[in-house]
C-alpha cells in the first residue's frame, strides 16, 4: 500500500532533497510550508541556502505539472502542494492553545488527508519532537527524518581491544608487526564482530587503533594501529605506534587515547582525522599542538588554520563592535588560551603583551570563521575545525570539499554540546563524517574518554 509523507517546515530545511528520499510513495507539502520556508530565504546562512533552493525546486516542478493535483517524481511517486480545507481550522485550534498557528495548519494538512484518502497511511515527517507528541494525540502517525542519522550509541569509536597469547605481544615488540592472517593469530577483536562487505572475517578498519593484553593476564599490553594498506577482508597488519613520549610542542600522550590520537595527528599518511570527546579530553590542545609541530619543527605544511563555527552557549549578547579580529576575538578566545599554554607565556610575557597574536603576525596561525569558507581551496595546510559538532552535514561536505593538495583537517568536538538548534547528537556534521569516513584508508578517528583538564573538571563532565 502507498503511504502519504506529509513534510514538516524543518525537514526541507535540513535536507532540500528529502521529497526524493520516499521511494514510490507521495509527498505532500502544505502550503504552510512554502510559506515559512520563504521567509528564511534572506539569510546568509545555511538555512537560508536551504530554503532558497528549496524554491527553486518547487519552481522546477510548476513548470511540470500542477503542483496542487501532484507532479510525478522520477523514481515514482509524486510531490505536490496542499492546503487545509476550511473545515479543520476550528477543530485543530481547539486542541492546542497558545501553539504556532502553522503548526496547527501542518497537522490539519494531514488530517485531512487521513480522513480524505483512507486507502493510504498519511505520515507527520518532522525533526519537532513537540510536533511528533502533538500529532500522535490526535491519532497521526509521526516519525523523525533521519537521513543523516548517527546512533550516538553505535558510532565507530575508532578504537578497540583484543587479547592474544603473549608471544604475539613480544612478536610485535621485535619485529614492529603482526600479521592476522592466521598463522600468527586469527582476525578476531572482543569489541565488535562484524563481518565485511564480500563475507570474509576482517574485522578491522583502515588505521583502527588497538590495545593488545596478554590473554594471560600478566599485564602486558601493546599499543597498535591497523595498516592502512590492505583490502577488505585480507590480512590485517598491525604497526606498532610511535613512542608514547613523542610530543609536539611539550605536550605528551597521557592516556592509550590520547596516544592513539597523537599518533593520527602526525602520521602525514593520514589526511583527516576526526576526534571525539567530552569536554577536557584534550581535543583541541593535541590538534593545536601537533599543527605547531608539522608546520614549524617538520615544516610539513606552509600554516596551521584554525576555525570553529560560530554558535553562543546561552543568550546571545548581541552585536560586536570592531574589525572583523576584534569581533572574531570572543569566539576565538579558547583558540588562543591553548596557543598561549603552548607558548609557556609567564605572567611577566602577557603582562608585556606577550601572545598568541605573535604566531598569527609570523603567519604561522591563521585563525578564521568558517563563514567565508566556501568558494576557497586550502593547499599546504594543517587544518582544525574545532566545535565541528554544531556543523551540519552538508556544512561539513562544504568544509572538506575546500581541502587542496598537501591538506590534512582534523575536526574536533563533543556530539553531547550541540548549540545549534536545527540538529542533534545523531544528525550533526561531526559524527556523519565519523560514520562515512571509517573504512577509508586516509582518514582516521580517535573517541576520548578521560578528561584530563582537571579533578574538578573531570568530575563534572561526569556528574553533571
Amino acid at each position: 500500500m502507498s503511504k502519504n509523507f506529509i513534510l514538516d517546515t524543518n525537514v526541507l530545511l535540513h535536507d532540500p532533497l528529502a521529497y526524493s528520499k520516499f521511494g514510490d510513495n507521495d509527498v505532500i507539502i502544505p502550503i504552510y510550508v512554502v510559506e515559512e520556508i520563504d521567509s528564511f530565504k534572506r539569510e546568509l546562512t545555511e538555512r537560508g541556502r536551504n530554503a532558497r533552493e528549496i524554491g527553486r525546486i518547487l519552481d522546477r516542478f510548476r513548470q511540470r505539472g500542477n503542483l496542487g493535483e501532484g507532479v510525478d517524481l522520477e523514481h515514482g511517486g509524486t510531490v505536490r502542494v496542499a492546503f487545509m480545507p476550511d473545515k479543520w481550522a476550528e477543530k485543530v485550534d481547539s486542541k492546542f492553545l497558545h501553539t504556532e498557528k502553522k503548526d496547527n495548519f501542518i497537522l490539519a494538512v494531514a488530517l485531512e488527508l487521513q480522513e480524505s484518502e483512507p486507502d493510504k497511511e498519511s505520515i507527520l515527517i518532522t525533526k519537532d519532537t513537540n510536533l511528533r507528541v502533538r500529532a500522535d494525540v490526535l491519532g497521526l502517525d509521526a516519525e523523525n527524518y533521519e537521513e543523516h542519522d548517527v546512533s550516538i550509541q553505535e558510532l565507530y569509536p575508532g578504537s578497540c581491544e583484543t587479547t592474544v597469547p603473549a608471544r604475539l605481544i613480544n612478536k610485535l615488540h621485535s619485529d614492529g608487526r603482526l600479521m592476522f592472517d592466521g598463522s600468527d593469530y586469527p582476525p578476531v577483536r572482543s569489541s565488535d564482530a562484524d563481518q565485511s562487505p564480500g563475507g570474509q572475517m576482517s574485522r578491522y578498519y583502515p588505521n583502527e587503533f588497538v590495545l593488545l593484553r596478554d590473554e594471560e593476564g600478566s599485564g602486558q599490553t601493546f599499543l597498535a594501529r591497523v595498516a592502512s594498506d590492505y583490502e577488505r577482508g585480507e590480512p590485517v597488519r598491525l604497526e606498532p605506534l610511535g613512542s608514547l613520549k613523542a610530543n609536539a610542542w611539550g605536550i605528551e600522550p597521557r592516556n592509550k587515547e590520547q596516544a592513539f590520537a597523537m599518533d593520527a595527528l602526525l602520521n602525514d599518511e593520514i589526511d583527516l582525522v576526526t576526534l571525539v570527546g567530552k569536554a577536557g579530553t584534550g581535543k583541541t590542545l593535541l590538534s593545536i599542538a601537533a599543527g605547531l609541530r608539522k608546520v614549524t619543527d617538520e615544516q610539513k605544511f606552509q600554516k596551521l588554520v584554525v576555525s570553529r563555527p560560530i554558535f553562543p552557549m546561552g543568550k546571545d549578547i548581541g552585536y560586536l563592535p570592531g574589525t572583523l579580529e576584534e569581533k572574531l576575538a570572543p569566539w576565538m578566545q579558547p583558540i588562543f588560551d591553548n596557543v598561549e599554554y603552548l607558548m609557556g607565556l609567564s605572567r611577566a610575557d602577557k603582562r608585556a603583551g606577550r601572545g598568541a597574536d605573535e604566531l598569527q603576525d609570523m603567519g604561522i596561525i591563521e585563525v578564521e570563521p568558517l563563514t567565508y569558507i566556501r568558494g576557497r581551496s586550502l593547499p599546504d595546510q594543517f587544518m582544525i575545525v574545532d566545535e565541528a559538532q554544531n556543523l551540519t552535514p552538508h556544512e561539513v561536505k562544504t568544509v572538506l570539499t575546500r581541502v587542496g593538495e598537501n591538506t590534512k583537517i582534523v575536526l574536533t568536538g563533543d556530539p553531547y554540546q550541540i548549540d545549534n538548534p536545527y540538529i542533534d547528537s545523531e544528525s550533526n556534521g561531526l559524527t556523519h563524517v565519523v560514520e562515512r569516513f571509517r573504512g577509508e584508508a586516509s582518514a582516521a578517528t580517535v573517541t576520548l574518554f578521560e578528561g584530563e583538564r582537571s579533578r574538578l573538571a573531570e568530575l563534572a563532565a561526569n556528574l553533571l
